[in-house]
């Protein structure tokens, strides 16, 4: 392995993993390794350090920029350009990648099921807050507690400036199940950065409410960051190709937080028809004597089983303090 593809994975504290340096190897050649290795810089100061035209230099970043290798800032004159900060923005950014062939994505899933669950118990062990967090089904509008604005989809949606859609990264290099791929809500500078980089198009306020209502029927779970401000992604997540998700559901790490709701089923309502045991992914609701009910402590509080109950037995109760959503995420490193 080319030692310039160690460094590229070191600089995003991966330094140890052979996998990531050989993702870094297959998505940039070593002209745009040695490229990536001078950043932060501008356009002029890579053309001098490097040798090459401006010209040359510009051509590289944009296509580098698509690529979700390199992120620009506009704050300086002429433009800055960095790489990813961390793990997630380069997996995040680099499977969204338009020409990726299948064998990128291959050894992304191959990392993902071989070395990030390492990373998330170790993640959980540091004692930091979960990095992610469940938003709970737009029915929450009706619960029985106190909605803020950033635990209520629609808010979230009607107070974006920009949003914009992109396949879940997730489904994309998994592909375990049929759920909707293009299902990730993109929320300001975000959204504004996948248009730019032709991974995303743009959604309208209504778009992407309705995206939420029709990925909700079909039992995918809203989660975000861990933060008060979702000033980023809202993503819509399934049980088996899920980053975080399976990890909680297969193996006790909790890498995702839950909401700050319950939920909670009317005995008297209920009729025992089971379709809220068979979308819950907690496997939190069970049967007993023709009658559903909830573990307390495995539910989540995502919602998703209030969503199709034909009774409309089911409701979702506060359960947790405002204060249990921090102010501010922290992401694995």
């Amino acid at each position: 392995m080319d030692p310039r593809y160690k460094e590229l994975a070191a600089r995003i504290g991966m330094g140890y993993s052979d996998r990531i340096a050989r993702l870094f190897s297959m998505i940039a050649d070593h002209t745009e390794a040695d490229l990536l290795l001078s950043l932060p810089a501008d356009a002029p100061t890579l053309s001098e350090k490097l040798g090459l035209s401006r010209e040359k230099v510009e051509d590289m970043i944009q296509t580098l920029f698509v690529k979700g290798l390199v992120f620009p800032s506009f704050k300086h004159d002429p433009p800055q350009y960095r790489m990813g900060r961390d793990m997630v923005q380069f997996h995040d950014a680099t499977i969204l990648w338009p020409d990726a062939p299948r064998e990128f994505l291959d050894l992304w899933q191959e990392w993902t099921e071989e070395e990030w669950p390492d990373m998330a118990r170790a993640f959980e062990k540091s004692g930091s807050p979960p990095a992610m967090r469940i938003i709970p089904v737009g029915i929450t509008l009706q619960a029985q507690g106190q909605i803020l604005a950033f635990e209520d989809v629609a808010d979230l949606i009607n107070n974006a400036r920009e949003l914009a859609v992109t396949k879940c990264t997730c489904r994309l290099a998994a592909h375990k199940c049929d759920k909707t791929l293009e299902a990730c809500i993109q929320v300001n500078n975000a959204a504004s950065y996948a248009m730019a980089r032709g991974t995303g198009r743009r959604l309208t306020k209504e778009e992407a409410l309705d995206l939420c209502r029709r990925v909700e029927e079909e039992g995918l779970i809203h989660t975000t960051f861990n933060s008060r401000s979702v000033d980023h992604v809202i993503c819509n997540c399934c049980g088996c190709c899920c980053q975080f998700l399976p990890e909680h559901i297969k193996h006790g790490i909790r890498v995702v937080a839950p909401s700050r709701f319950r939920a909670e089923i009317d005995a008297d309502e209920c009729t025992g028809c089971e379709t809220c045991v068979d979308r819950c992914y907690f496997e939190a609701i069970s049967m007993g004597d023709d009658t559903a009910y909830v573990d307390l402590e495995a539910c989540m509080g995502c919602g998703v089983c209030a969503v199709t109950c034909p009774e409309e037995a089911i409701a979702m109760i506060e359960v947790r303090e405002p204060g249990h959503v921090p102010e501010k995420v922290t992401l694995p490193a």
